[in-house]
């Protein structure tokens, strides 16, 4: 990108890169938002403003002929994708954000390349940002196969520690349907802090421990902690044992507490579940037999 255009407003950047003959261009500017977003400890439970800048190429409709908003891209996918990426899950970085909001945007049919420039305008003297092209690979898109709708299955202390647990993995492992198993923290105590924030990290990463001294009674499960390891887990026929804390510190809309009924109810809608129950004893665990 030349210097003289580096920091003008990003339809300059397009019409630089167009060449001879330029595609039609569609844009929204300066679409500001204001949402959690950050890497840094200090930009969480808290919002921040962010400015969106998107600019489209489009391939050549008949929308000017038939003035019908159908046969064009519509400004509406542009803010929508910004909309649905922000709604998904909580991000750290701006890089990650604009990737997926050109991806989204790239789905539609009349997209050839799309810039985007997103801008953080409360966290320094100046505006923080990046910019990014993306165009169509060339490709075809390939139909996603339809995701598999788990059981989730809530453990208890007891169960866990059930001789019986071994025969209820041997069951689940021959299940259809893949098993995704949770549980709450160990018998040991949880330290406790005044602050809500860190309380609700400190309750999670107990839940962690325990999702990890479960996973180490069998080698068939194993403790994941992010949507995409869990999403392989159930495609593959593994037994996994969620570990809660990034996808509930990440999510936009999480869990209100984390008592075993609502992380089962909230993991349950996360992933399409085809059902979902606590077992608290070792004749819970007979009884799923």
């Amino acid at each position: 990108m030349e210097n003289s255009t580096a920091f003008q407003p990003l339809e300059a950047r397009a019409i630089e890169m167009g060449g001879p003959n330029p595609p039609d261009r569609i844009s929204v500017r300066d679409h500001t938002v204001e949402v959690e977003i950050g890497a840094f400890q200090a930009e969480r439970d808290v919002t921040q403003r962010l400015r969106f800048s998107v600019v489209v190429e489009v391939a050549p409709s008949t929308g000017a002929q038939t003035d019908d908003v159908d046969d064009i891209l519509s400004y509406d996918a542009v803010t929508e994708a910004i909309t649905a990426e922000l709604a998904a899950e909580r991000l750290n970085l701006l890089e990650t954000l604009a990737e997926r909001i050109a991806e989204r945007i790239l789905r539609e049919p009349q997209p050839l390349r799309v810039f985007v420039r997103i801008e953080k305008l409360d966290r320094g003297p100046g505006n923080l940002g990046v910019e990014i092209v993306r165009g169509q690979s060339g490709q075809q898109a390939v139909s996603p196969t339809e995701a598999p709708r788990p059981r989730l299955i809530h453990l208890g202390a007891e169960a866990i520690s059930a001789p019986g647990l071994t025969n209820a993995l041997d069951r689940w492992e021959q299940d259809a349907a893949p098993v995704v198993l949770l549980v709450g923290p160990g018998e040991g105590p949880v330290p406790q802090v005044q602050d809500p924030s860190s309380q609700r990290r400190i309750n999670l990463l107990a839940i962690e421990q325990n999702a990890c001294v479960l996973a180490a009674r069998d080698p068939r499960m194993k403790a994941v902690g992010t949507r995409t390891e869990l999403d392989w887990g159930m495609k593959n026929g593994q037994i996994s044992v969620w570990a809660p804390t990034k996808m509930v510190m990440d999510a936009v809309d999480g869990p209100a507490d984390l008592r075993p009924v609502t992380l089962l109810e909230w993991l349950g809608q996360e992933l399409g579940a085809a059902s979902a129950c606590q077992i608290s004893d070792a004749d819970g665990l007979e009884r799923a037999l």
